[in-house]
């Protein structure tokens, strides 16, 4: 018997409309007035400041929970192939103990069912990474609240005119870069976890069922269409990764496929051992995320704002 080792985008663009003289549309955000500017910097800095410093932790606990449930992944294929293989296994001078060959069997099936559990842990809490990270990305903008002609202007993440648009009619905010530009930074960041929750929980749809005693025909009772813990799917539509259109997750992005090609339906054969392996891989080299260019994003943004993002 063999067990499995661990295995060691942006542009911002705008349009006038002409508008017909007897309607009503909603006013062109104005320029905000120098005044109002000199006041705004500073709220916009601090805001800012303060939503790239909540992505730091949030890739640090993305991290966390990503190798934790690489082992618990391990360990569930380790306790599911020597389940199936112990029937034929030669034990040796353990085979003269009475009941020895179901002993472990049942042993290895409550293995199985613990590290499920805590595989499933896991990947919930990469799913609430994504939603905090998809919240923080929003946030970016500070808002004039209030009148401006006030001697305290005051500033929030939500508009509460329609001629506000929250970037500061978009001037530099530091030095070079303007909100939408730091937006758009944070939002390819959130695209890269994104996709990469999404291969996760295709991996899930297939390690989660795999048991010995259940015949071919069965392995199919977990589908790309089932909540795998409840309140999942209101979680996925937090994070933009929910297609009302299909009633279910949208598909893992892979290259070389084309939108129609069934890469989520699950064939109706248990996986072998090459097969785990190569999820186990899968789930290791987290291919959907550029290391190099998350490190870059943070090295862009911090250098910018002159603080230190690690």
């Amino acid at each position: 018997m063999q067990t499995l080792d661990s295995p060691s985008l942006p542009s911002v663009s705008s349009s006038d409309v002409t508008e017909p003289k007897l309607q009503t549309p909603n006013p062109k955000p104005s320029s905000p007035s120098p005044s109002v500017i000199r006041l705004w910097r500073p709220a916009a800095q601090r805001n800012l400041r303060n939503q790239w410093s909540k992505l730091v932790p949030l890739k640090q606990q993305w991290v966390s929970a990503s190798s934790s449930g690489r082992s618990h992944a391990t360990f569930l294929v380790n306790a599911h192939l020597s389940e199936r293989y112990m029937p034929a296994m030669n034990l040796g001078v353990l085979s003269d103990m009475p009941n020895i060959r179901e002993k472990a069997i049942q042993k290895l099936a409550q293995q199985q069912k613990l590290h499920r559990v805590r595989l499933l842990s896991s990947y919930k809490d990469m799913v609430v990474v994504v939603s905090h990270m998809v919240n923080v990305s929003s946030s970016m903008r500070s808002f004039v609240k209030g009148p401006t002609s006030s001697p305290f202007v005051q500033f929030s993440s939500h508009s509460e005119e329609n001629n506000d648009n929250g970037d500061g009619g978009g001037i530099p905010v530091f030095k070079f870069c303007s909100i939408p530009y730091f937006e758009s930074l944070a939002k390819e960041l959130v695209q890269m976890f994104g996709l990469e929750l999404i291969l996760k929980r295709m991996l899930l749809v297939e390690l989660l069922p795999i048991n010995c005693e259940e015949s071919p025909q069965q392995t199919d009772a977990l589908s790309w269409s089932n909540e795998l813990y409840p309140g999942e799917f209101d979680d996925l539509t937090a994070c933009n990764l929910y297609s009302e259109q299909t009633c279910e997750p949208v598909p893992p992005r892979i290259n070389g496929w084309k939108s129609d090609d069934q890469i989520t339906k699950r064939a109706n054969v248990r996986p072998d051992q090459k097969a785990l392996e190569v999820y186990l891989t899968t789930w290791l080299q987290e291919v959907k995320i550029d290391t190099l260019r998350v490190d870059e994003i943070f090295a862009i943004v911090g250098e910018e704002m002159q603080m230190r993002l690690v």
